[in-house]
């Protein structure tokens, strides 16, 4: 019975780990992507800004 804990404990911690390991990345690259769409729309905005585009 013993042994089936140790088991038991030693997965239950990898798969902790694992999924914070998921978690950061999946922020990480979130992150990255929600930067990079920011200076799309911010250079489209200053781009008709520039060439004079009437905002009715």
């Amino acid at each position: 019975m013993k042994t089936v804990l140790l088991i038991k404990e030693i997965y239950k911690e990898g798969f902790r780990n694992l999924g914070n390991f998921i978690v950061r990345k999946y922020f990480k690259a979130f992150a990255w992507f929600s930067f990079i769409m920011f200076f799309i729309v911010l250079y489209a905005f200053i781009f008709r800004v520039y060439t004079g585009f009437a905002f009715d």
